[in-house]
């Protein structure tokens, strides 16, 4: 690859899935000593400027990542131009972000889970309505998207 691949993750809010998913992506980045540059942002307005939601840094934390730090932030014009891929972790997110795409974007627009095989089309499992243990699930659909894109761009 020409260019260092940088990913922004995106969902709804940035407090609880895209976070989980950058974390994620972040470990398999060091762990396997690539050059990626990672980040997570949101299609809404209503948390930027707040931390993560209390469930996921659990969740994190049991993996070994710490997101104490993490404030939520929304997508900027700007983020499709500094980034090569952004990632929507559902269709909803996918079809807002289409709608905030400026003239001549670099970044190009996906659906997260589409590289991974057998779950292309699917989302990521929104926990926010759900008690502790869905937030495990929202991670294994992290891990697995940051697995597949690790192949991906470690070619």
């Amino acid at each position: 690859m020409n260019e260092r691949p940088a990913l922004l993750f995106v969902c709804l809010g940035n407090i609880c899935r895209s976070p989980l998913v950058e974390a994620a992506m972040r470990q398999v980045v060091e762990r396997d000593g690539l050059q990626i540059h990672v980040e997570s942002a949101a299609t809404a307005s209503y948390h930027i400027g707040k931390p993560i939601d209390e469930r996921s840094l659990i969740v994190a934390r049991k993996h070994g990542v710490d997101l104490s730090d993490h404030r939520a932030r929304r997508v900027t014009p700007d983020d499709f131009m500094r980034f090569t891929h952004i990632f929507a972790v559902d269709q909803g997110v996918l079809m807002s972000l289409r709608i905030m795409v400026p003239d001549g974007p670099k970044a190009k627009l996906e659906l997260l889970l589409d590289n991974v095989p057998g779950r292309e089309g699917d989302s990521i499992a929104d926990p926010f309505f759900s008690e502790q243990d869905a937030f495990d699930i929202t991670w294994a659909d992290s891990m697995a998207a940051a697995e597949a894109l690790a192949r991906r761009f470690s070619k």
